[in-house]
């Protein structure tokens, strides 16, 4: 039997975004995770926390990145141009490939108000041609384990005993943890995984430094970035009130990134080919609702 302790995994940084009310129909918007700093996030991108009405994310493009959108209130209506169309409540969550040409619309149902986070999480260079892929995971769908005092709902990667359902071409998990008052927990997490949370109501606890972070409060979390993907880390939390967290890791894709607009490849050339591709149609017809 190895002898090698369990990496124990502390808060790196944390903070609170500012929200911005952009009038409407995009009611309110918080950046979470900063495109600026993606390096840092690796294999994340961003994360942007949006309150909207009809008419905001209508008919637009992708390329070469993968989105993880989870509802947190109303009703979230999904067209692409490939014939698909869905709804997703509260607690689902809708993953893309965007890969080589994604196009598709994500609208507040009806006179719903709409409210989102979604995670723009990276593709290798190798990754960024593949098609372009849909799945929705309903909350029903994503395995809950019980736990003294809460729950851990796993809607990606081997957690707690369980596989959730998302197929990632990179390989992440993503877990939402409902604890009671008073509540002590361990999360584990392969220790070469990049890792963030962002706490979604109450205020807990992380970390042997027991660094308090509280609603909208996210934070980074230290890794092995040379680690084992077999070897795990793990991460003590104590709920401080009744609360609930996400946490996301994956392992941290190490390539040049560029950015243009609704893009990311790995050089401006690619950005510009992107472009000329939508210009000319090769990314199909727009997503419009039948």
């Amino acid at each position: 039997m190895s002898s090698k302790s369990t990496f124990n995994r502390e808060v790196r940084e944390f903070w609170y975004p500012k929200y911005n009310k952009n009038g409407y129909p995009h009611l309110q918007q918080g950046v979470i995770l900063n495109p600026e700093r993606n390096k840092e996030f690796s294999p994340f991108i961003l994360m942007a926390e949006d309150w909207y009405k009809r008419g905001v994310f209508a008919d637009h493009p992708h390329r070469g990145f993968q989105t993880v959108t989870y509802v947190v209130d109303g009703r979230l209506e999904h067209i692409d141009n490939a014939g698909g169309y869905s709804l997703l409540d509260a607690g689902d969550v809708q993953y893309m490939n965007a890969g080589w040409a994604a196009r598709h619309a994500e609208e507040a149902f009806d006179d719903d108000l709409i409210h989102t986070l979604q995670v723009w999480l990276n593709l290798p260079k190798s990754l960024k041609q593949t098609e372009t892929s849909y799945q929705n995971i309903r909350v029903e769908d994503a395995p809950v384990v019980n736990v003294d005092g809460g729950t851990v709902r796993v809607y990606s990667g081997d957690i707690a005993g369980v596989t959730g359902p998302m197929k990632s071409l990179v390989p992440i998990t993503m877990s939402e943890i409902t604890l009671s008052e008073g509540t002590d927990y361990t999360h584990f997490l392969p220790e070469n995984h990049n890792a963030f949370l962002f706490m979604l109501a109450g205020e807990m606890e992380f970390g042997e430094s027991k660094t308090k972070i509280a609603k909208t409060g996210a934070a980074t979390l230290s890794f092995i970035e040379e680690g084992s993907e077999s070897n795990p880390s793990e991460l003590k939390i104590k709920a401080l009130t009744r609360s609930k967290v996400l946490i996301y890791s994956g392992v941290p894709i190490r390539e040049e990134i560029a950015f243009g607009g609704p893009f990311v490849m790995n050089t401006q050339e690619e950005i510009r080919e992107a472009f000329r591709d939508l210009q000319q149609g090769k990314f199909g017809p727009p997503a419009v609702k039948k």
